[in-house]
């Protein structure tokens, strides 16, 4: 049997008691914005780091990336410490940060060629993969102008293709949809699906919460430098207590009585929808038997809330952070 390569073995980041200390200024106490936090993310995983404004993200992100100094901890890439071999160690990640910190002079096409030959990639290749990447992401027709000409959205786009260049094996987003419209949205995340599916480990920072909810499968949540929650999002979306659906029948009962429960409040929205709020893991179960036994039939369904934003929100609000 072939051993198999450690580094298949190895998580694509391991952070173990990771703490950041700001010095305040003018006698101010200083401030402590990361507190003691352990993270793992496996390999291939599509994760979500989540949390408020200044709840230490985009801190954990910069440690991660070698931008900002940690006060205490270890990071790993790919197993290897940032602290002993940063160089690397940065040939595994791309990094797309909020701020667009391209050229804008620069053509669309060098912003992302220029960045291959930081990491030692011959021009030919970098040149194949930049119009590979341009391709991908929609931006190959304005490969000619000048950066600084895109709108929002294609310059997101294009630090993504910059950031995926060198092909690296973990890519971190903070926050890479912000001000992009609904339709570049869907095309951003179609390809991060794709490229999630070919094996890239992705980490995504997010306010859009349902972003998080569609395209990760494990998360973590920092508040105030603190590490509050983390796993599956399926099985923490398991821990809320109620939600809150829309039911389109054929037509609403005249007597919702028959429909409620000590587990289940019915409300009319209309002659065709019922605004339902449940509570339990099984109650709607009750709800769909006592609708067949009227003989009514269910045409849709969907949560009136996002139950991520309800969950981060009950976390938060109960983190003693």
């Amino acid at each position: 049997m072939v051993e198999k390569n450690t580094e298949d073995k190895v998580p694509a980041i391991k952070i173990r008691g990771l703490t950041k200390r700001y010095r305040g200024k003018q006698g101010r106490e200083e401030v402590l914005a990361l507190n003691n936090i352990d993270l793992t993310v496996e390999q291939g995983d599509f994760f979500a780091l989540l949390g408020p404004n200044g709840a230490g993200k985009s801190t954990t992100i910069g440690v991660v990336c070698s931008l900002v100094n940690k006060t205490a901890g270890k990071v790993e890439i790919h197993g290897i410490d940032v602290d002993e071999n940063f160089p690397l160690a940065k040939q595994y990640i791309g990094i797309v940060p909020q701020e667009f910190n391209f050229n804008q002079f620069e053509k669309v096409f060098d912003v992302v060629a220029t960045q291959a030959g930081y990491y030692g990639i011959e021009p030919n290749v970098a040149r194949q993969r930049a119009e590979h990447y341009l391709k991908k992401l929609g931006l190959w027709e304005k490969r000619h102008e000048q950066s600084r000409l895109l709108s929002g959205g294609m310059k997101r786009r294009l630090m993504i293709a910059r950031a995926l260049v060198h092909q690296p094996k973990l890519l971190i987003l903070d926050e890479p949809t912000a001000g992009v419209d609904i339709e570049l949205r869907r095309l951003m995340w179609d390809f991060l699906i794709e490229l999630n599916e070919q094996g890239t480990t992705i980490i995504l920072t997010t306010h859009y919460l349902e972003e998080a909810e569609s395209l990760c499968r494990n998360m973590a949540i920092i508040d105030c430098g603190q590490l509050i929650e983390k796993g599956p999002i399926k099985a923490l979306l398991g821990k809320l207590d109620r939600q809150s659906c829309l039911i389109d029948l054929d037509s609403v009962p005249a007597d919702l009585t028959p429909l409620k429960s000590e587990r289940i409040e019915v409300m009319r929205v209309d002659d065709m929808t019922l605004q339902v709020d449940v509570s339990g893991k099984y109650p709607l179960n009750e709800l769909f038997q006592a609708l067949n036994d009227q003989g009514k039939k269910i045409l849709s369904m969907k949560n009136k809330t996002n139950r991520l934003e309800e969950l981060f929100l009950s976390l938060t609000q109960d983190s003693p952070a």
